[in-house]
């Protein structure tokens, strides 16, 4: 009955249904270059409005097809000179810092945690579980963060906050304990080595692809962020703002400036581009993400994929 069975699975995927195969594949490329073009339309469509005139978004528009293009937008926001760099370096630095330290943190509780002779790792499980379910709330972590370990205006509150997720550490034990088998850790215990050892000379390589993907995951966290820093730094302190708040007070900046134009009668006051320079904001912000994603990718689908399986 077994054999029957597979004879009639094999008359689907034998060569003699080639032409069968070949039209379902040409039906599925067609659908993800469709869902591709659909997902990239948006982003080309900012990135034509960055170059866009005002004068044509105020004719016609957002439109693929411009009246008139301009770098009016870059221009202004660019003529910040340092201070934007710098904020850029801030973000950079922060990024990089959360992203290393996280991952040095997370990674060695997530294998403790997939450690089956660990007696305490369902106490400690359950200890992570809680702040994952129910928040201290916003109030009583800006007190901790502030009044106990006096982080404000500083670049530590800007990491340390973020630096462990309850999330993270789910998705690594899982893969730590699904998809790294239990005889490979045991046969390097029986050669002598330690759990230092055993991690970082085993587990570590065998699970690249899920450390990737949590080191993607983090990269977005840090370099989206910006309200730490409106909590967190006063403007005594503007040489610790990072990318993305900056690009957020230059935006505030802009719609006063433009609210208060409309009372200087008489005057020949500067107006910038209003419409064009969110959508250059969003080009920085997005441009580095958009650089980087197509280095982790084969990791994310590895990542995301492999640790749910067990065996």
């Amino acid at each position: 009955m077994a054999a029957n069975e597979f004879k009639d699975i094999n008359r689907y995927v034998s060569p003699e249904n080639s032409s069968y195969s070949k039209r379902m594949n040409a039906i599925v490329s067609f659908m993800y270059i469709v869902l591709s073009v659909v997902i990239f339309l948006p982003v080309l469509l900012v990135i034509i409005i960055s170059f866009s005139s005002e004068d044509s978004i105020n004719e016609i528009g957002y439109s693929f097809f411009p009246k008139g293009l301009s770098l009016k937008a870059y221009g202004y926001l660019f003529n910040s000179g340092g201070f934007l760099g710098r904020a850029f370096l801030n973000s950079l630095l922060i990024t990089a810092a959360g992203v290393v330290f996280g991952l040095m943190l997370m990674c060695p509780i997530a294998y403790a945690l997939s450690r089956k002779e660990y007696k305490l790792r369902r106490g400690i499980l359950l200890f992570l579980m809680i702040p994952m379910l129910f928040s201290g709330g916003l109030v009583s972590s800006y007190m901790v963060n502030t009044q106990i370990f006096h982080l404000s205006n500083s670049y530590y509150a800007l990491i340390l906050p973020n630096l462990c997720s309850t999330w993270f550490i789910m998705i690594l034990r899982n893969y730590f304990q699904n998809a790294i088998p239990d005889s490979l850790i045991e046969a390097a215990e029986l050669d002598g080595a330690g759990h230092f050892q055993i991690f970082r000379l085993i587990v570590a390589p065998v699970a690249k692809p899920v450390i990737m993907t949590v080191a993607l995951f983090q990269t977005f966290n840090y370099w989206n962020s910006w309200y730490p820093s409106l909590l967190y730094l006063d403007s005594n302190h503007t040489e610790l703002y990072p990318l993305q708040y900056v690009l957020v007070n230059m935006d505030r900046s802009i719609q006063t400036l433009v609210r208060d134009t409309q009372y200087l009668s008489g005057m020949n006051a500067y107006t910038p581009p209003t419409i064009t320079i969110r959508m250059v904001m969003v080009v920085v912000v997005i441009l580095p993400v958009m650089l980087i994603l197509p280095f982790f990718q084969q990791f994310l689908k590895r990542g995301m994929t492999v640790g749910a399986i067990k065996g």
